[in-house]
């Protein structure tokens, strides 16, 4: 399935897994995160349950839209790895990505 996400005055468009997880989470949606910085590569937000099964990897992608925990929705604008995520999407386009989540924390909307 495909959703879009909402950043400010841009639009993005994730395909969603077809798991448990990925269902979960459309059943969430809309959706309004208010997420905060990492690492400057990744905005996240906890408080949004999801199941999990978690995988460990080495590389992960801008545009990567992933569940940390079980309970923290992290979405890459850069690369990053080494830790245990359960995957939940991944952006079809990442253009203007990095420039439209900013610096600091901002407000996402997940919608189908």
């Amino acid at each position: 399935m495909t959703i879009r996400i909402n950043i400010g005055d841009k639009t993005f468009s994730a395909e969603i897994e077809n798991s448990e997880t990925g269902k979960a989470f459309v059943a969430k949606l809309p959706l309004t995160l208010d997420m905060s910085e990492l690492n400057g590569n990744e905005k996240y937000c906890y408080g949004v349950e999801l199941p999990r099964a978690d995988k460990r990897y080495d590389s992960i992608a801008a545009g990567d839209l992933m569940l940390y925990s079980g309970n923290c929705v992290v979405l890459f604008y850069g690369s990053a790895g080494g830790y245990s995520y359960t995957r939940i999407g991944k952006l079809t386009g990442t253009d203007g990505l990095k420039e439209a989540l900013g610096t600091g924390s901002i407000r996402v909307t997940f919608a189908k």
